[in-house]
């Protein structure tokens, strides 16, 4: 079902994996997905009103930790800080809706081009799927932080 669109993968990926030595084709494609999904991120949602939520969630739990001899005020505080979390939550539904399904595709592919290999292993010892976890946390945080995404 998703041959052509592995088969344009292939083509895109070809001279990644045919001239660079691994973990760097698969370093590549961590930037590449994170940044866009990044991007995603950003755009996708309103970001003053992300980082005003995240700061108003911060302040709350900082706020609870002082009213733990006050069980009233602090379910109050909860229910309120729930409510909060939950907005933002719903806020990033939509970017991560727009790149689920992409990724799950580009997901597939890496699968099945690794198991063609014999799963190698590709970064001190781990598969690639690790491997791709470790430099997309990593590259995550960087890209949030410089691009001020929340």
């Amino acid at each position: 079902m998703f041959e052509g669109f592995y088969g344009i993968l292939d083509t895109i990926t070809g001279p990644l994996y045919n001239n660079l030595p691994e973990p760097f084709p698969l370093l590549i494609i961590s930037v590449v997905l994170t940044l866009a999904t990044t991007l995603i991120y950003k755009y996708a949602t309103d970001q003053e009103v992300m980082k005003t939520l995240k700061e108003d969630m911060k302040a709350m739990q900082a706020e609870m930790k002082t009213l733990k001899d006050k069980p009233e005020k602090l379910m109050a505080l909860q229910k309120d800080a729930m409510q909060k979390n939950m907005k933002y939550m719903m806020k990033s539904f939509k970017p991560m809706l727009i790149t689920f399904l992409p990724i799950v595709f580009i997901f597939g592919w890496m699968r099945g081009h690794y198991d063609a290999l014999g799963n190698p292993d590709i970064f001190f010892g781990l598969s690639w799927l690790w491997t791709y976890i470790i430099f997309s946390l990593i590259l995550s945080i960087g890209l949030r932080k410089f691009l001020k995404v929340h």
